[in-house]
């Protein structure tokens, strides 16, 4: 069985992954189940993981992430693998060995030192964090989905909001709340349709007269239209859903300031802004380059074919942190399917490597299997490519949201197992007929 938290201040394991996201869990769940906790150990700085691309639902209330969240103690009991309780904060790529720092509570108490992890492979798969470009006043006057903690706190300064409107003056001027949605790629598209069906539900349970006029939903996007990376059509159609539910969408939009109740953009516009989400761009953390790594533009760690970094053997990287060119000589887009595919990519690598056979015979190669994006809790949009290069199927409504709930599905799968992501998919379904439709407190 897989150890809960190792108190120990040194810790040697044969494969170390840091980083408990979508691509690093199922590394190391998929290795611990092969190879045991005395061999794989994952370190992360939060006691439980929840599937990043439903923060937008954690943010509008429409998710509890205390229901939702997937604790690591118990992952690694039941999946093999131990886990390290504590943040990445230093690396010894010569000596093999990286730091974790120590846990400390809010009053100042230590719960755990700092200790030393030793490594015989290394991957790094921590994720990305907001961009800002330089924006002034957008890192201190804007909230980005990057963590729980994010969406919690965005969901709670709504609530409040909502609060304070419900006992303002029907007739004054200006009532409501106007909220601003800063990025139209898919996490700004997803969380302004989830905001809106959330600002409904809020309305049923006395918080705020009339969803529409208590909640004015604004989403700038800097491109031409929204979603732009994915094909038109399904950038249209997201746009009509959007416009159905009173979402106004301003596009080739370029904010150059973001002020405390306010955004303006490089036409002098300004936008009103009570509460105001930073969805435009994203980056590596900042520690990996202080920490001696090759960095790209992005702050991302530069990996080869095979997500090795470069003259530091037994290091590797995969996720949004890494730069990566497939075998190829494609770009990998940082998207959560990437980081699936590289994580069962570095699997089969280090399993061949224990059983002593030949390392695969061609680096990683990305497949694109097109793109889902929520619109709200009954409809998606999106792309599906198909096995011929340049084909692919638009798919919308009821069928599209099926297959988006489907990726949760397969991912809870890839590190809880069948049965048991059966038995919470339909304990979550009951659940969901006895409480609120969104969180109130």
């Amino acid at each position: 069985m897989g150890s809960l938290i190792d108190r120990r201040l040194a810790l040697r394991s044969e494969f170390v992954i840091v980083g408990g996201g979508a691509g690093g869990l199922e590394l190391a769940c998929k290795l611990g189940r092969k190879l045991g906790p005395a061999r794989v150990a994952l370190v992360d700085s939060r006691l439980y993981h929840i599937w990043k691309p439903s923060l937008h639902e954690v943010a509008a209330g429409t998710l509890d992430v205390h229901q939702e969240g997937l604790s690591y103690q118990m992952l690694a009991h039941d999946n093999g693998f131990t886990f390290v309780y504590g943040a990445m904060t230093g690396l010894d790529a010569d000596g093999r060995s990286l730091t974790v720092g120590p846990i400390v509570t809010g009053q100042g108490e230590e719960v755990l030192p700092a200790r030393s992890v030793h490594y015989g492979s290394l991957v790094l798969a921590v994720g990305s964090v907001s961009a800002y470009f330089g924006v002034p006043g957008a890192q201190e006057h804007t909230i980005s989905l990057n963590a729980v903690e994010d969406a919690e706190r965005f969901r709670l300064t709504l609530l409040k909001m909502l609060a304070r409107a419900e006992y303002r003056n029907d007739g004054e001027p200006g009532a409501g709340i106007d909220v601003v949605i800063i990025g139209g790629g898919a996490t700004g598209v997803e969380l302004a349709a989830e905001l809106r069906e959330a600002s409904g539900a809020y309305a049923t349970y006395g918080m705020g007269h009339e969803a529409l006029r208590d909640v004015r939903i604004t989403l700038l996007e800097g491109a031409p239209r929204i979603l732009a990376p994915l094909p038109e059509k399904v950038s249209a159609a997201a746009s009509r859903l959007l416009d159905r539910r009173a979402i106004k969408v301003v596009t080739s939009c370029r904010v150059t300031e973001v002020a405390p109740g306010s955004v303006r953009d490089k036409e002098g516009n300004v936008y009103p802004a009570d509460l105001c989400v930073w969805a435009a761009g994203i980056r590596a953390p900042d520690f990996l380059g202080e920490m001696g790594l090759p960095v790209a533009k992005g702050g991302q760690v530069i990996v080869d074919e095979r997500l090795q970094v470069g003259g530091m053997p037994g290091l590797y990287a995969l996720g949004d942190c890494a730069d990566c060119k497939d075998a190829r000589g494609v770009q990998v887009p940082p998207r959560a399917q990437a980081a699936h595919q590289q994580a069962d990519y570095l699997l089969d690598s280090f399993l061949r490597a224990k059983a002593g056979r030949p390392a695969p015979r061609q680096g990683y190669v990305y497949k694109d299997y097109g793109s889902l994006v929520s619109v709200g809790q009954s409809t998606s949009v999106g792309s599906l490519m198909g096995s011929l290069k340049g084909l692919s199927w638009f798919v919308e409504g009821f069928t599209a949201r099926m297959m988006y709930v489907s990726l949760h599905l397969m991912h809870h799968k890839a590190v809880l197992g069948a049965m048991r992501t059966a038995v919470l998919a339909l304990a979550r379904f009951l659940i969901k007929r006895t409480t609120p439709l969104v969180k109130l407190h």
